[in-house]
């Protein structure tokens, strides 16, 4: 008779981790939007916060007339203290850090509607497409020039007032991530107790700077497919209309309307906006390379 194999706690967690990584790559595979923190998400509990105590960023680091700075921070609890995985903070679908306990960062982002969204880890792993392992924030802030923004993470204790330019029923006015006020993050020396989430080698991250270009193109895409969608909408009402020129005899595809189209000269604006700001990427950058001597 064959004795029965037993596995180890420590092989038992390998063989999780490598069916992990296996589902992770058969996601990657399938082209689909594959949230994921791996080698990020390193808990306080294995990693205490060590950078410095809060201080606001100097103001040359961002231009107060254009753009706007948001700061995360995370006050102290033995609960967060003893996480072994931190959750994942996103800015228009993209990953920057796993905000820690006892820690704060910040980023300088671009006006506009900035989509905020924090998911909970299991082994690196947060979700598939639309459906999240754990979602713990899920919102759309209005962000304006010049403004700065404080954003208070905390799962036992919500802030005791609503930021005044939110709705009660926005998301960022309950749960556990809500926008508060300057003075909010100040009093009880709540922001000022934090310590700055530095960047190592056991918590990457990508905080502490600006996205603004990144905030730029993601406006560009999100404009262009909406205004795909409009000229689509349009074509149909020209074609209800009457006001649509139908297709030759040699041309089976479909005609075109009659009177142009008012979305063809909006999406001519947009990809000219782009293209200009694009330039001034280009000389900005030239400009900065102008004092570097190669060798």
């Amino acid at each position: 008779m064959k004795t029965p194999v037993s596995f180890s706690e420590p092989s038992k967690l390998r063989l999780l981790c490598f069916r992990v990584m296996l589902a992770a790559l058969v996601l990657f595979a399938s082209g689909c939007t594959f949230y994921q923190s791996i080698g990020k998400s390193t808990g306080a509990f294995l990693h205490p916060v060590s950078g410095h105590d809060f201080v606001h960023i100097d103001n040359d680091q961002w231009n107060r007339n254009k753009h706007s700075v948001l700061y995360f921070y995370r006050t102290h609890s033995q609960w967060a203290a003893d996480e072994i995985e931190a959750p994942s903070v996103y800015i228009d679908d993209n990953h920057y850090f796993n905000i820690r306990n006892n820690s704060y960062t910040w980023l300088v982002v671009s006006p506009g509607e900035r989509h905020i969204a924090m998911r909970r880890p299991l082994l690196g792993l947060e979700g598939v497409n639309s459906f999240s392992l754990s979602l713990i924030a899920d919102a759309t802030l209005n962000v304006e020039a010049g403004r700065i923004y404080y954003l208070r993470y905390n799962e036992l204790t919500e802030p005791t007032q609503v930021h005044p330019d939110l709705d009660p029923e926005h998301p960022l006015a309950r749960g556990d991530l809500q926008l508060v006020t300057r003075e909010y993050a100040m009093q009880g020396q709540e922001i000022v107790s934090t310590r700055f989430l530095n960047s190592d080698l056991l918590a990457p991250n990508h905080a502490a700077v600006s996205i603004v270009e990144v905030n730029e193109d993601v406006d560009y895409e999100r404009r262009m497919v909406l205004l795909k969608q409009e000229r689509r909408l349009e074509m149909e009402r020209l074609e209800r209309e009457g006001r649509y020129d139908p297709p030759s005899w040699y041309w089976p595809f479909g005609g075109d309307p009659s009177v142009p189209l008012e979305t063809d000269r909006k999406i001519e604006l947009l990809e000219q906006e782009y293209a200009a700001l694009e330039a001034e990427r280009e000389r900005r950058e030239a400009a900065e390379s102008d004092g570097w001597w190669f060798f």
